[in-house]
């Protein structure tokens, strides 16, 4: 459960800290109080959207703390490699500036990573979601989460995805004739031009390097030259530096046989002059590889230009185009043999449409029964829900395959005895909305498995003894799940088990809102405040302890 909520300069709140119990939680105050505020703040801390707006004029930042104890591990913990412990703390920040950060028990996280971590952990459910159930587009979802159909969906999609993409491989080679002969005469004009050229990866800056040195040759041959003459020497007789060294050598080599103390001068002098025949024979083979002639220059041009002339048309270098090449050959061996082809296909495709059709009718018997427990089970709430004359059903057609699966689910309904069913968007009222909602999330929500859920003014528009039956509901749930709602009604507050009040105050101009829980007196106070207003009498307070005292003896008996 959610066990504790610490909001630091979000809006109008300096700083609160809400520790909230087991069980019903409610939350009232003056409309512009902050409720909002506090709803707002568990949608960040859960890795919901938030803007730099949400910081307190003059802070520096904005942060909103939860601490949730007595759950079990959720999977997102191995999925995510952050350390799990008994108490788990999520953190959510944003600066004045809009830049953000999370963390779960210390360890930062993306956003992405906390709103799914917090999906696993509560749910909000607002005003809004009774819109949502006036489309019907997220009927079949709802169908689909009551009867737990995952893996029945999951079946079928399987069945309808490979269907899919064997259609879209036969879809491919269905072509006429003349286009077909078109594109084999493409394919082998490519094939051939590209085959012709006999492509090897790298030869282009192979080539281009080679053009770049014999452009240079002239200038690398008086090189060669100049090193040949200065160390063979000149034509004018002046001796070279290899003569020199070799001269050098013997005569140190002669002397070494008479003094032992030459002999390390004359082996350097054997290693400079064993190294330098070295370097004379690695200047002979460059002087032999400058000797080209003319015709070798374009040719290498002429291969250049085919080579760019190619990776225009083909890619952008020789292994793109010799992927291109592997690329055509298999699409025309495939256009050869695609008489054979289509027809394997066509097989299969009858078979996958087959097998399509016998998980979609696997998967609509599984949803009509579900439709028949959903609608007895829809109906019996509603009727706890002050609504006895309500007739609710799942409407269900036949459509086309689609990822959905074969057929469209609508949820119908008559609010009063002797109508005919209708959409509900037509039929209910704002209450009767409300009520249909709470008691669809009250049949979801033994499937869910999240401890906590949170209920956001979905109230509006129920009073008298609805708005009684709607508190007994939500207390009802509060038996397996941790029960957190924003209320404007006294019959709603009357049966929390813990009630904390949101008030407003002004102070040096500025705005404070402020949260706490509330005794007995502070109680029977706020549901005086919610039935009549500001003008509280001893008699409203009187009736106020008799709602708590009534709504104590109803917990008992529930219990």
């Amino acid at each position: 459960m959610l066990s504790l909520l610490h909001i630091e300069n979000v809006a109008v709140v300096e700083k609160a800290e809400i520790a909230f119990g087991p069980g019903f939680n409610v939350l009232t105050g003056e409309t512009g109080a902050g409720k909002s505020i506090v709803i707002d703040a568990i949608g960040a801390v859960l890795g919901g959207r938030v803007s730099r707006d949400l910081v307190r004029t003059g802070a520096e930042s904005a942060s909103v703390t939860a601490v949730f104890a007595d759950i079990p591990e959720p999977d997102w913990f191995e999925e995510n490699g952050v350390d799990w412990e008994d108490e788990l703390f999520l953190l959510r920040k944003i600066t004045a500036e809009g830049k953000g950060s999370c963390r779960v028990n210390g360890t930062p996280v993306s956003a992405g990573q906390l709103k799914a971590l917090g999906e696993q952990l509560l749910n909000i459910h607002g005003q809004h979601d009774g819109q949502q159930l006036l489309d019907e587009r997220h009927h079949l979802s709802y169908l689909d989460s009551f009867g737990g159909l995952e893996a029945s969906l999951g079946t079928y999609r399987a069945a309808y995805d490979e269907h899919c993409a064997v259609k879209k491989e036969y879809d491919a080679l269905q072509m006429d004739e003349s286009e077909k002969a078109r594109r084999v005469d493409t394919l082998q004009f490519q094939i051939e031009e590209l085959e012709a050229a006999n492509l090897r990866p790298g030869e282009e800056d192979e080539l281009r390097e080679r053009r770049t040195f014999l452009a240079n040759a002239g200038k690398l041959a008086e090189a060669v030259e100049g090193a040949f003459e200065a160390l063979y020497g000149d034509d004018d007789g002046g001796a070279g530096a290899a003569s020199l060294i070799s001269r050098a050598d013997d005569q140190i080599a002669c002397a070494a046989t008479l003094s032992d103390s030459f002999k390390p001068v004359a082996q350097g002098l054997t290693d400079v002059r064993y190294g330098l025949e070295d370097t004379l024979e690695q200047l002979r083979d460059l002087k032999e590889s400058l000797e080209f002639s003319p015709q070798e220059l374009d040719e290498l041009e002429s291969r250049l230009a085919l080579l760019t002339r190619l990776a225009r048309k083909y890619g952008g270098s020789e292994t793109e185009m010799l992927a291109f090449l592997e690329k055509c050959k298999e699409e025309l061996d495939t256009l050869h043999f695609s008489a054979d082809r289509a027809a394997k296909l066509e097989k299969r495709l009858a078979e996958t449409e087959a097998e399509v059709r016998k998980a979609g009718e696997a998967l609509r018997k599984a949803r009509q029964k579900a439709a028949k427990d959903m609608e007895a089970r829809i109906i019996a709430e509603l009727k706890d829900l002050s609504m006895p004359g309500v007739r609710f059903a799942v409407d269900m057609e036949e459509q086309a395959p689609d990822r959905t699966g074969i057929d469209t689910v609508s949820f119908v309904m008559s609010a009063n005895a002797g109508e005919k069913l209708g959409k509900i968007s037509r039929i209910a009222s704002g209450g009767e909305l409300a009520r249909i909602m709470l008691a669809l999330k009250s049949v979801l929500a033994e499937n869910e498995t999240v401890s906590t859920m949170v209920f956001d003014e979905v109230d509006t528009g129920v009073s008298g003894i609805a708005a009684q039956r709607v508190g007994e509901k939500m207390s009802s749930l509060a038996g397996t799940k941790q029960i957190l709602c924003v209320t404007h009604l006294p019959q709603i507050a009357a049966l929390a088990d813990g009630h904390y009040l949101i008030s407003k105050s002004v102070s040096g101009d500025r705005t404070y809102t402020q949260v706490g829980p509330l005794d007995v007196e502070g109680r029977k106070r706020e549901l005086a405040r919610l039935a009549v207003g500001e003008a509280i009498t001893e008699v409203n307070l009187q009736a106020a302890g008799e709602q708590l005292a009534a709504a104590e003896k109803y917990k008992k008996r529930r219990a």
